[in-house]
């Protein structure tokens, strides 16, 4: 008579493997640059020139690409990821995230597409009250082989109109402007820096606070400093092209017209490794 064997507790509540959908195969043959997430907000640490480090939400965007013979991808694998290098995610932590992500993920190219607001401390030009300004930033990261990179600053402006000065009697119109500048590098390039820069562009920056004396400071600043949207990405291609650690940059500027109901628009591009 055959012995009986008693089911462990283990066995008894062992429950089937579940069926892994994504790895099923396809039979288009259709292969997909980039599969994902995207917009999670998440807490990341951005480097600050001024004060070590500084802490902000950013809203993230995670991809690889998939080869044709795979139905899909394992998206919890990408917050898996995120959340294993929750106390890290900056800069300098990058690299190390996309090659997890392609080997995790078993693809050959991984994206991250990091969007954050930077903060600067800034002083109002003749009061010197000080606040805060905000600037949208992000960090652009994809592996194949080898990292690139790209750095994206957005810089709010005020333009002066140079015809309008020209043809009126009293005054000339201005407006918003937005100047977005994107770069890659060979050494490091602090975000104040490239701020810096890029607010020499238009007719006058932007201050969070401003006091009478300051206001008065700035409007005629303005007026005394005319400029086209086209003079405005001129002037940021030439104090880019002047940086040398800069090998690649990109420069687009919106005129929000404050008499029209379109935006003026001009854009650049140099490449110093072509």
């Amino acid at each position: 008579m055959a012995k009986q064997t008693t089911k462990t507790a283990t066995e008894k509540t062992a429950k089937p493997a579940m069926p892994d959908m994504q790895k099923r195969p396809d039979s288009r043959r259709i292969p997909i640059a980039k599969v994902g997430v995207k917009d999670i907000s998440y807490p990341i640490v951005v480097m600050d020139k001024n004060h070590s480090l500084q802490h902000t939400v950013a809203r993230i965007n995670m991809y690889v690409d998939l080869p044709h013979h795979f139905k899909g991808t394992h998206m919890s694998r990408f917050v898996e990821i995120l959340n294993r290098h929750r106390e890290q995610i900056g800069l300098d932590k990058l690299e190390t995230i996309l090659d997890e992500m392609k080997a995790r993920l078993g693809s050959a190219s991984a994206h991250l597409e990091i969007q954050f607001p930077y903060f600067i401390d800034k002083k109002a030009p003749v009061s010197g009250a000080r606040s805060l300004m905000e600037y949208s930033c992000e960090f652009k990261a994809s592996m194949t082989d080898s990292l690139d990179f790209v750095l994206v600053v957005k810089v709010p402006l005020t333009s002066l109109c140079p015809c309008s000065k020209e043809l009126s009697r009293a005054g000339a119109h201005n407006q918003r402007s937005v100047m977005t500048v994107r770069v890659r590098y060979r050494e490091f390039v602090w975000i104040e820096d490239l701020v810096e820069l890029i607010e020499q562009c238009g007719s006058s920056q932007l201050y969070s606070l401003l006091k009478r004396e300051d206001e008065k400071f700035v409007t005629e600043q303005a007026y005394d400093n005319p400029r086209f949207v086209e003079d405005m990405v001129r002037e940021a291609y030439s104090r880019l092209l002047a940086v040398e650690r800069i090998t690649w940059f990109s420069v687009e500027t919106e005129n929000f017209e404050s008499i029209h109901n379109h935006s003026a628009y001009a854009a650049v591009e140099f490449d110093r490794r072509a």
